[in-house]
């Protein structure tokens, strides 16, 4: 399964698309209030065949819902009831049943089956209008679902959901190994030594962030200088939210280009959020991985993870012994068995690079080498 991204174009037919989105929202709140009500009335959860049953009732009796497909709609219903599924089952770990949402800031709606038709170029058919888009890329394999996506903005895209072609199989080109240590101060610390340093995008625009928030706080609401602050404010995040993802892609595709396996330690990422807050969120690590997976399988690349509590930063890299603790400020320490000094990164990269290189299969690992500087 893969997911493509197009953008549509600017036009005016597109209003018919935002509004498909806002009833799309309304029934998304209807469906809602009607699950709370069924709960406070007979203490059971709603069924989603009876609230989609329902709701197609609904649907003949009022026409704005009907700008909006039935598959659509059926979407939405499962939606709700897979977060209250989830809701029921990890209520104890904080996690919170699904709420209401403000019709404006409603994003999307998902067609599957039905409602659209690509008519090849970079035209497609929704419901009875037809619409361009970028076509940036082929769509190779049967398209499984047609997201179409209202960002802040208000600009459009579809997000389609294929079927790829059989996965590439693992290949060695460079037949290097190399392990990689996620940092606050570095990025990225690879076992050959590379320290590879995070732009840190939202820091550097964080000055311009503040002013157009404050700007956009002080207008009154509902007047025409707050929107238009408000879409100022958008800008100032998506143009944060680009550059980083632009330099994501590039690492990425520089990295698997230099090495055939890549290894990493599985972070709690969670964990970090609550402890360095917007630094954590700055660095994003977790769009990154999400990005190196795919460009790693598009290449026939492999991306391995090791162990959360594997002690990669307290075991030497040279005899293998395991220091009892190890503060966070200590950037490096010398070994109590063979005396050899370790930078705490460094050494972190080349044990899990070690590791990662074991989880590999036996016929892979003769071709590959570590990539450890000595």
């Amino acid at each position: 399964m893969r997911t493509l991204k197009f953008k549509l174009y600017q036009s005016k037919r597109n209003r018919h698309l935002k509004r498909s989105i806002n009833a799309a929202g309304v029934i998304y709140n209807h469906c809602i209030a009607l699950h709370k009500r069924y709960y406070r009335m007979w203490g059971e959860h709603l069924n989603c065949n009876k609230l989609q049953s329902h709701i197609a009732k609904l649907r003949k009796r009022t026409p704005f819902w009907q700008t909006i497909g039935s598959q659509a709609v059926q979407d939405i219903c499962q939606r709700i009831e897979k977060a209250y599924r989830l809701f029921f089952k990890h209520q104890k770990k904080g996690v919170r049943p699904p709420g209401f949402k403000k019709v404006k800031r409603y994003k999307s709606f998902t067609l599957k089956q039905a409602g659209y038709k690509f008519l090849g170029g970079n035209r497609i058919k929704i419901g009875n209008k037809i619409y361009q888009y970028w076509n940036s890329r082929p769509i190779e394999g049967a398209v499984k679902t047609l997201t179409i996506k209202r960002t802040p903005l208000g600009e459009l895209f579809l997000v389609v959901v294929i079927d790829s072609a059989d996965e590439l199989e693992t290949k060695f080109e460079t037949g290097n190994i190399a392990g990689f240590d996620f940092g606050l101060k570095t990025f990225l610390t690879c076992s050959d030594g590379t320290q590879i340093e995070s732009p840190q995008f939202l820091k550097q625009s964080i000055h311009a962030i503040k002013k157009a928030s404050r700007q956009h706080s002080k207008k009154p609401k509902g007047s025409a200088n707050r929107e238009r602050a408000r879409l100022n404010l958008v800008r100032k995040h998506e143009d944060v939210v680009n550059r980083r993802s632009d330099w994501f892609w590039k690492l990425a595709h520089e990295l698997t280009n230099k090495f055939d396996v890549l290894c990493f330690e599985t972070l709690n990422l969670k964990g970090m959020q609550r402890l360095w807050g917007r630094k954590v969120s700055d660095l994003a690590f977790g769009d990154f991985l999400r990005i190196l997976k795919w460009v790693a399988t598009k290449k026939g690349k492999q991306v391995v993870f090791i162990d959360r509590w594997y002690p990669s930063s307290k075991t030497c890299n040279h005899c293998g012994h395991v220091l009892e603790s190890l503060d966070l400020n200590t950037r490096e320490w010398r070994c109590l068995s063979c005396q050899s000094v370790n930078g705490r990164d460094e050494n972190a990269a080349k044990n899990i690079c070690t590791v990662g290189a074991s989880t590999v299969k036996l016929g892979d690992v003769r071709q590959a080498k570590p990539a450890i500087a000595v």
